[in-house]
């Protein structure tokens, strides 16, 4: 009856996301406030307030995503969780690693909130505006895709950028290079394609002078080794090194999000319940999809920080 906490992506905000938390919970207003004087900016303003294109800036969703998580986390410590006693292992979706990371002691509050600003504004100055994007592809085979990819090239940098499990893959590259994939795309039986409101290519080789940035922001940061193993996006193997998973961090800009195999890594492993912290339930049901078998549950309210605890035996 392993147990395993797994943390959301970007594309998971709203505005309001942690106001209650807030409202109710010391631990949660002390997190906000750190977080927010580590970045000397009131982001938990934009975050309860709005406005949601603020919000949605890449450079203030990663921090705000992770402030909400570890908020959770800090919440439910405070009832009682032992958080390495508790668990068998952590996961997040793309920078739901760092909030992992930080959640499992590998990074401070402070550290965590910072790289996330260093990580959004690299990713964000990496590639001029327009002339990357990104599109989901739902209903084909992974070869399919990749093969589509792979002629896509012609115009441009291709690549599956993230493989969510469930036929859901999302390809990341040169506008044109991806316009042209969703063209091919349209001749397969494909069940949808959506071009995705982002502003630049993520996970993908574009992203390299993103990649080289965070080499340098992680260089100059005091971790610890976590408490619990990390599968991490990259190598999909429980981390525990933490020199190692700043070399996988490096990388993972610049690679696929394996969220599929992060899944059935836990399956195959004897995790029987996945619980994801933070805002919304998008994990909960990629998870649904990729395996019937494990239990999922979204905490993201004080009702459900109840329900968590229950079944965590806390």
């Amino acid at each position: 009856m392993a147990k395993a906490f797994v943390f959301p992506g970007q594309g998971s905000q709203f505005v309001g996301m942690g106001k209650l938390l807030a409202e109710q919970f010391s631990q949660a207003r002390a997190v906000f406030e750190e977080v927010d004087d580590s970045l000397g900016q009131k982001l938990s303003k934009i975050m309860f307030e709005g406005p949601d294109d603020e919000l949605t800036l890449t450079a203030n969703a990663q921090p705000a995503l992770m402030a909400v998580s570890i908020a959770l986390i800090r919440i439910m410590e405070a009832q009682g969780l032992e958080f390495s006693k508790k668990l068998y292992c952590v996961a997040g979706h793309s920078l739901g690693e760092y909030s992992a990371l930080c959640a499992a002691g590998m990074f401070s509050l402070s550290d965590t909130a910072r790289l996330l600003r260093i990580r959004g504004n690299a990713m964000q100055q990496a590639v001029p505006v327009n002339k990357g994007a990104m599109a989901a592809i739902i209903g084909l085979d992974q070869d399919v895709v990749s093969d589509i990819c792979v002629q896509a090239s012609a115009y441009g940098v291709c690549q599956i950028a993230n493989d969510n499990g469930g036929g859901q893959f999302v390809i990341s590259g040169n506008k044109l290079a991806v316009e042209h994939a969703i063209t091919l795309v349209t001749k397969k039986n494909v069940k949808r394609t959506i071009m995705l409101p982002v502003s630049a290519p993520f996970h993908s080789i574009l992203m390299k002078p993103a990649s080289e940035a965070m080499h340098m922001a992680l260089s100059h940061v005091i971790c610890s080794n976590p408490t619990v193993p990390v599968i991490t996006n990259v190598s999909v193997n429980p981390e525990q090194d933490n020199a190692r998973i700043i070399d996988l961090l490096v990388k993972q800009i610049i690679s696929r999000v394996r969220w599929r195999e992060t899944v059935q890594w836990f399956a195959t492993n004897d995790i029987t319940d996945v619980y994801e912290i933070g805002p919304g339930h998008v994990l909960t049901g990629l998870i649904r999809r990729i395996d019937k078998n494990l239990q999922g549950m979204s905490v993201g309210g004080v009702k459900e920080i109840e329900m968590a605890l229950k079944a965590l035996g806390v």
